[in-house]
């Protein structure tokens, strides 16, 4: 059953001649504003040994620019009563800024500045080397478990560009140039390669004339050519009666070092790309995996057979390619033989019986649930309508998505545990403990 008709977001959309895309939604209840740029760069557009480079970016177009003094970014922001932040994929870097609704024009200042003329200088790289590496070691490697994503898409990706993690290596930041930063800055960080989107209290017929006076002027970039990623065959566009046919693959076991607290395993297939329909499927069956204490792994592992401390489902698909994996951390005195059993178990019992509509129906209020609180916010909404322009090219998914969610049947999750998460398509990554194998 499909969900009720949810309030429209409505939006405007149009193109700058530089090839800016711009998105207004305008909501005037509230007195705050957010915008959201998303550039089309992300780790998986960056070459194999000069790992890292979009999330460098990141932190150094916090720097300043030509009219803005090293660290007044946040400083202008924090003083007018806002918050301003960034993050990096695999397929994006994304600056966002929230304010009261009458400070819209700074943060139009300060996004055009930043892609016209960031500071990127020898101070400002040196001072963000030590910072990047200092978050890689606290959010990686002096983590427990801190690993899983690196060795996973390592794993899953080998011989493609989504085979490291955005965080990059440090040495590939120590050993990069200035020059090779500012070529990276000016093939990627062009209007041409942008999504704006902004949200809030604002008048469109104002914003319109003031993106035009802080963007028109900022030149176009080169068009950027990307090689095509070595991919898994694309199933998701076949009716859903027909099979999945994935790429054959050579399964992969491999164990994590150094030790761990206590025992891991994840198993993980690879899976299709985040635009592709199979997408919604391994999404549902992931929370009906493991989202919540009811939910099957839980119940199993954790609760009744008390075997396990903790169960994920890690439905990670990109723009390009996607993996589906389900982590467990074991209990003191637990097995990894054990947990690799009873999750084979589970997944063949999947196989075998399917899943039941009370489990579908779950699953869909939580997606309802997630989607509602996702455009709570004018940043969620804003976030939400760049995404969905930059990686689907349709910003109306914003009002149309969630249904794609609810049109998921017993079947499709059927067909894709068959086809994708067969048990000789899966890898097998453990976390042992004290040094051992088992």
């Amino acid at each position: 059953m499909l969900s009720p008709k949810r309030k429209e977001i409505k939006f405007t959309e149009y193109d700058l001649p530089n090839g800016l895309h711009v998105i207004l939604h305008q909501d005037n209840r509230l007195p705050v504003v957010s915008t959201f740029i998303q550039y089309r760069v992300g780790s998986k557009d960056e070459q194999p040994d000069r790992t890292g480079f979009a999330h460098f970016f990141e932190h150094l177009m916090f720097e300043g620019s030509e009219n803005i003094l090293r660290g007044e970014i946040n400083e202008f922001t924090l003083a007018a009563g806002g918050n301003s932040n960034a993050y990096t994929g695999y397929d994006q870097t994304c600056y966002h800024t929230t304010l009261p609704a009458n400070q819209l024009k700074l943060a139009l200042w300060i996004e055009s500045e930043r892609m016209s003329g960031a500071r990127i200088d020898s101070a400002g790289v040196e001072a963000q080397r030590r910072v990047v590496k200092e978050e890689r070691k606290f959010r990686y490697d002096n983590q427990p478990y801190g690993s899983l994503y690196e060795e996973l898409v390592s794993m899953i990706f080998a011989g493609t560009s989504y085979a490291w993690v955005p965080i990059g290596s440090a040495q590939y930041i120590d050993q990069a140039t200035l020059a090779e930063f500012m070529g990276f800055y000016k093939k990627f960080y062009v209007p041409n390669n942008a999504v704006l989107a902004i949200a809030g209290d604002f008048d469109s017929t104002k914003v319109k004339v003031w993106i035009s006076d802080y963007f028109a002027a900022v030149p176009r970039g080169a068009e950027i050519v990307r090689p095509p990623l070595k991919t898994n065959v694309q199933a998701a566009s076949q009716p859903s009666s027909q099979p999945v046919q994935p790429a054959p693959l050579q399964p992969i076991k491999i164990i994590v070092k150094p030790a761990t607290p206590l025992p891991a395993t994840i198993h993980a297939w690879r899976t299709v790309a985040q635009t592709e329909r199979d997408g919604y499927a391994l999404e549902m069956l992931a929370n009906i995996l493991a989202k919540g204490r009811s939910s099957r792994l839980y119940r199993r592992l954790v609760d009744s057979l008390q075997l396990a401390l903790e169960v994920q489902a890690l439905p990670f698909m990109l723009e390009k390619d996607g993996l589906f994996g389900v982590f467990v951390v074991g209990n003191r005195g637990a097995s990894l033989a054990q947990l690799d059993s009873l999750l084979t178990a589970e997944m063949q019992l999947i196989l075998e019986k399917g899943i039941t509509d009370e489990e579908l129906q779950k699953a869909r209020n939580q997606e309802k649930s997630s989607q509602g609180s996702s455009g709570s916010t004018m940043l969620g909404r804003a976030q939400n309508l760049a995404h969905y322009y930059a990686i689907y090219g349709n910003t109306n998914l914003i009002n149309t998505e969630l249904e794609d969610y609810l049109r998921v049947t017993l079947e499709d999750i059927g067909r894709v545990v068959a086809g994708y998460l067969a048990a000789n398509r899966k890898h097998v990554m453990h976390y042992t403990v004290n040094g051992g194998g088992k």
